[in-house]
């Protein structure tokens, strides 16, 4: 399994396209981005925030915060994705992922700001996150989100996802993708590369 450690985050910094060609940035959360990601989250509008949160809150709790803050524990991970100008960076968009070794299973859930929507930066998103599951080794992509949630299920249609209710909650609809990509076919060059290097390691070591 391909091995992210904190001190190499900076080495998987990908960049994505809008629809108009600007570019954004999609790297990984880092302690110092706690008030970049609260602000985010805080001015989401109160839809996109339910959508996102699956329920009523004015900020991400303490709690979900603490955990996109320690990326990689546990297999747990959390991106931003980000636009910079003049020196300034701003947020319009994040990711978080857990992927289970043992299932093969890739479970995401994302969300883009308002004022950014209809831009592309949700496909791209979508798009950099599959490679993220291929160059771990993921055999499928999972996501849930509420069902009144039409964008999310038209972006998750979109990009092949099959649907289907879910038991436990009647309010959800669960997508997902079977993901079956060598490591010399990943799209995206940073993760190719990564899952590459991992299979020469494996390899040398048997």
């Amino acid at each position: 399994m391909l091995a992210i450690r904190p001190e190499n985050f900076s080495h998987f910094a990908d960049v994505v396209r809008t629809k108009s060609g600007n570019a954004v940035i999609v790297r990984f959360v880092e302690p110092s981005d706690e008030l970049a990601v609260q602000t985010y989250f805080r001015n989401l509008s109160q839809a996109s925030r339910y959508n996102r949160l699956l329920g009523a809150a004015s900020e991400l709790p303490r709690g979900e915060l603490e955990k996109v803050l320690h990326v990689g524990e546990n297999n747990h991970f959390a991106v931003i994705a980000e636009t910079r100008s003049n020196g300034v960076s701003t947020v319009i968009g994040e990711a978080r992922y857990v992927f289970d070794e043992g299932s093969g299973e890739f479970e995401f859930g994302l969300s883009v700001d308002d004022r950014s929507q209809g831009q592309g930066i949700g496909a791209a998103l979508m798009s950099n996150l599959e490679c993220r599951a291929a160059a771990l080794g993921a055999t499928r992509i999972v996501g849930e989100t509420l069902r009144s949630n039409a964008q999310m299920i038209s972006l998750a249609r979109k990009s092949g996802f099959s649907f289907a209710s879910t038991p436990d909650d009647w309010r959800l609809a669960r997508f997902t993708k079977e993901l079956h990509v060598a490591p010399q076919d990943i799209p995206c060059a940073n993760w190719k590369q990564a899952a590459l290097d991992a299979l020469a390691s494996v390899n040398a070591a048997a």
